[in-house]
């Protein structure tokens, strides 16, 4: 049956409304896993330092009776550092993209904040997860915080040609970075040669953090368990989210920013994300018609003790 003649239609039709969503989508993601486990604390100088320290070796204690006194030297602490960097990212916005009626959003500039702050932090997760090494900066050049692979020392697991950041001094962290090595699949035997090193060093590692591949790789780690089809709900549990090793039990933390090629056997307590000037925002000059804001953060990361976590280094990543 045929259109009747004369019929009019919405392809004439003059006056139609805009139908535009009043909802603004993104699936960029914005969970930050790292910063979120770690604590929080503070610096006052954009040399931020800190120090460590240990107990001797336990070993047999044994006294000859009336012997006279042996004095054991006593060894002084270690004094670590890391240098603030400062992450920024700045707006400017027109009065009139400001004034006109908008969907999704009342106030452009209260909107691209919000937006600009979620990128800053994103920033800050994906160079704290990573491999960059430490650097004092220059009049010319920023100043860089070592990132969580650089600290580690201790522990590790590392392809034959891979390597940790090799100490250029007998200071921690460095300027250099990891030697990446050929990669290897990754196993469960890794990971808990990693855990053992980490507890016998005197670490409590309580996070296994990995990047999305690696995280469907140890769901597939056989353990002790057997999977179980839930019937009465359809649900076939294939996933681990919480590993239980003989030295503890291990939250399995996915994280997108970091790098595939390593897993990180973290103590999160040991770690600590430090600000000398914590995330804010500021106006900037007026020069014309038009709204200038400034976001920015100032910040170091603390390692505590990096004895208490380590990588599984040079891992496939698909």
């Amino acid at each position: 049956m045929g259109v009747p003649t004369s019929t009019y239609q919405t392809a004439t039709q003059i006056g139609q409304r805009e139908d535009l969503s009043d909802i603004i989508y993104s699936i960029a993601p914005t969970e930050c896993p790292f910063m979120s486990m770690v604590g929080r604390g503070s610096a006052s100088s954009i040399k931020h330092e800190w120090q460590t320290d240990t107990l001797a070796a336990a070993a047999t204690n044994a006294q000859v009776e009336g012997d006279d006194l042996t004095v054991t030297a006593r060894v002084p602490t270690v004094r670590l550092y890391n240098y603030t960097q400062i992450s920024t990212k700045s707006m400017i916005i027109s009065g009139t993209a400001e004034a006109v009626d908008k969907a999704g959003r009342k106030s452009e500039v209260a909107y691209q904040i919000a937006k600009t702050g979620k990128e800053i932090k994103r920033d800050v997760e994906f160079h704290a997860v990573g491999q960059y090494g430490l650097s004092a900066g220059t009049a010319a050049t920023a100043r860089e915080a070592a990132a969580v692979e650089v600290w580690y020392e201790t522990n590790g697991s590392y392809a034959s040609d891979g390597a940790n950041a090799a100490k250029t001094g007998t200071y921690q962290p460095n300027t250099n970075e990891p030697t990446d090595g050929t990669v290897r699949p990754l196993t469960e035997a890794m990971v808990k040669g990693v855990i053992q090193q980490c507890w016998t060093a005197g670490g409590n590692p309580d996070v296994i953090m990995c990047g999305p591949y690696n995280k469907t790789v140890i769901s597939g780690f056989s353990g002790g368990s057997t999977r179980f089809d839930i019937g009465e709900d359809k649900r076939l549990v294939a996933a681990i989210d919480v590993y239980v090793s003989d030295f503890g039990t291990h939250r399995v933390v996915p994280n997108r920013f970091q790098r595939e090629r390593t897993v990180h056997v973290l103590d999160t307590s040991m770690w600590s994300l430090d600000y000398l000037r914590p995330f804010r925002q500021f106006p900037l000059a007026k020069t014309g018609d038009s709204e200038k804001r400034q976001l920015l953060v100032e910040w170091t990361l603390r390692s505590s003790e990096e004895k208490a976590s380590g990588p599984v280094a040079d891992l496939t990543t698909s």
